[in-house]
């Protein structure tokens, strides 16, 4: 169910993502695979992050689920997450599909 967690905080990740990829490349000389650049992740991210935005407005239940989750630790949300999951198999599926190109991008470029 982390895929629904990052769909909530995904704007973080693109963050953290990008600084991570630019050290990683600071300390490795091997040139990244095609189309793998910060520029390609921010683009794949900034793609799942519109397409999550209109996914969250026009199911608030989903919407409301993931704020309600703000500020609790990290385990709790981790056992609501998967609650959520199981019992919204649909929405839990959406919202996988949503973040597919992220996925896709981490294979492929690590």
């Amino acid at each position: 169910m982390s895929f629904l967690i990052r769909s909530g905080v995904a704007g973080l990740a693109v963050g953290a993502a990008l600084f991570g990829a630019a050290g990683l490349a600071a300390a490795d000389d091997t040139p990244a695979p095609p189309n793998c650049t910060a520029a390609d992740l921010a683009g794949v991210m900034g793609g799942v992050n519109i397409a999550t935005s209109a996914y969250l407005h026009t199911h608030p239940q989903v919407n409301d689920f993931l704020t309600s989750l703000k500020g609790l630790p990290r385990e709790e949300v981790a056992t609501r997450m998967r609650e959520f999951g199981e019992s919204h198999p649909q929405e839990r599926d959406e919202l996988k599909g949503i973040r597919q190109p992220a996925a896709d991008f981490h294979d492929r470029c690590g």
